[in-house]
């Protein structure tokens, strides 16, 4: 399955080493999956982007569903396993995404009821979709960590 992690731009200043640590996860993660990350201007370019691929779009925003990482694990698995060949896991503008974008997602997906920076956020869903690869491989990560 190939996966996206997108996000929409919030035009902040960025941490040289927020994303040098995004990109080792991204690098982890590519050991089990085809892996692109990608910025978008707008939600509506990240929407349009995923429909036009036929992906599975997967908003993170505070209104979702809350995961425990084997339960985020099973998910994955069970978009693998129902023939999602893309997936993308999109971090949302500063106030979260609109409605027409939830409703337009195939899943949304809380990282927690805390509010995190976008850059923040991005490097806990990388490293939790390679936790999650892990836990379905039988890795030993998770268990020590």
């Amino acid at each position: 399955m190939k996966l996206r992690v997108a996000w929409v731009r919030s035009g902040g200043a960025r941490s040289a080493a927020i994303e040098e640590l995004a990109a080792q996860y991204a690098k982890r993660i590519c050991a089990f999956a085809t892996l692109d990350v990608q910025e978008f201007k707008s939600e509506a370019a990240l929407i349009n982007s995923s429909e036009k691929t036929g992906a599975k779009l997967v908003a993170l925003d505070s209104r979702g569903r809350q995961y425990s990482s084997e339960e985020f694990a099973r998910f994955i698995r069970r978009l693998r396993d129902a023939g999602a060949r893309e997936a993308v896991f999109a971090v949302g503008p500063a106030d979260g995404f609109s409605e027409t974008a939830r409703s337009a997602a195939a899943a949304v997906v809380s990282l927690g009821p805390m509010t995190l920076p976008h850059e923040l956020a991005r490097v806990v869903l990388l490293e939790q979709i390679y936790r999650a690869f892990t836990i379905l491989a039988r890795h030993p990560y998770h268990l020590g960590h």
